[in-house]
């Protein structure tokens, strides 16, 4: 009786790979012996752990100890030292992978994302660990920072992809940024699929779309594939992160994909190991014609996720769905220095 895992089993049949998101130091262990090979943290990360009332005494402490420096440089802190203890966890599995697994990556300040700071956030952050992957913005700043920390063999996480256009500059910038380079670190992008169909969800419902609701729900897998192919062509060097879940599909649909899928343990992973779905591919099969007609015509913003020439790297920062991901991270770094502000007594 075979009694592998739903992820030991994704792992043996498939070319696709778990990764964990945002974790506690008990899920990172629990999300390796499950078959985790990666990991990815972002900037919700700090107010996701200063919440649990486990890590209240660790926090307060990080708080004291960088209490001379302004709020925002005391959250970038603490943020790298929570983000270290994971990359510890997960570094025997980078090790012995011949350092192709067992990556953890950070992203810095949300409100500071031009490229100057990306890169010096990237650099300051790389310096704990070896197996620190910075994880990048796609925006026109973002890109430049790419280029500026591949060329240093750095490795990185182009995040926020909403689009394939994306996807291909980044393609593009590593390719030219690494074309001297003897040892390239690895680079992926995220796709974040499951944060595309919540925006496209909530637009629909805004605007009173009349859309069939079984081909939105087909829209950001239908965009990732497309996506997938295409960079396959352009760089297959650069790998390929299914992010953002916001449903168990955001990784079932994904399966068969030489590709990463992240989510978080509670409510998607915990419920895959306990509800253990057959594993079966279906990321390959194509999407019907109608429901991708019906998504381009109906409503513009998946025709700009979904046609490389329907959106211009200048509109990358301010379209819809990474407006819609950044603000979520915005909001919790915000929290995270107000409680700063209040341990402290600032105003």
């Amino acid at each position: 009786m075979n009694k592998k895992n739903y992820f030991h089993r994704v792992t043996e049949l498939t070319s696709t790979r778990f990764w964990i998101n945002n974790v506690t130091k008990d899920e990172a262990h629990w999300a390796i012996r499950e078959g985790a090979v990666g990991c990815t943290q972002n900037p919700s990360y700090t107010w996701k752990m200063m919440q649990n009332p486990e890590m209240k005494q660790e926090i307060d402490a990080l708080i004291q100890q960088y209490a001379d420096l302004p709020t925002n440089e005391i959250v970038v802190r603490i943020q790298r030292d929570l983000v270290a203890q994971i990359a510890e966890i997960f570094k025997p599995l980078y090790l012995a992978s011949g350092k192709k697994q067992g990556y953890v990556s950070i992203q810095g300040d949300p409100f500071r994302e031009d490229t100057q700071t990306i890169v010096q956030y990237g650099l300051f952050n790389r310096e704990v660990s070896e197996n620190i992957m910075i994880k990048i913005p796609v925006t026109e700043d973002g890109l430049k920072a790419i280029a500026e920390l591949a060329s240093k063999g750095i490795a990185i996480n182009a995040t926020e992809v909403m689009t394939v256009r994306q996807a291909l500059d980044v393609c593009e910038v590593y390719k030219q940024a690494t074309k001297n380079l003897e040892n390239k670190a690895p680079i992926y992008f995220s796709h974040i699929s499951g944060i595309l169909d919540e925006y496209l969800q909530k637009l629909v419902e805004k605007e009173g779309i009349d859309v069939h609701k079984d081909y939105l729900w087909q829209a950001g897998i239908a965009a990732a594939k497309k996506t997938y192919w295409m960079c396959k062509q352009a760089n297959p060097e650069v790998g390929f992160i299914g992010g953002g879940a916001r449903g168990l599909q955001h990784f079932t649909e994904m399966v068969g994909a030489d590709a990463s899928i992240t989510i978080n343990w509670k409510n998607t992973a915990d419920r895959l190991l306990e509800e253990n779905p057959p594993v079966v591919e279906r990321f390959f099969l194509e999407t019907p014609h109608a429901v991708i007609d019906e998504l381009v015509e109906k409503i513009p913003d998946f025709r700009k996720s979904y046609f490389v020439h329907a959106i211009e790297p200048e509109e990358y920062e301010e379209f819809g769905p990474v407006v819609l991901f950044r603000t979520s991270f915005e909001n919790a770094w915000k929290n995270a220095e107000n409680y700063v502000n209040q341990q402290l007594g600032r105003e």
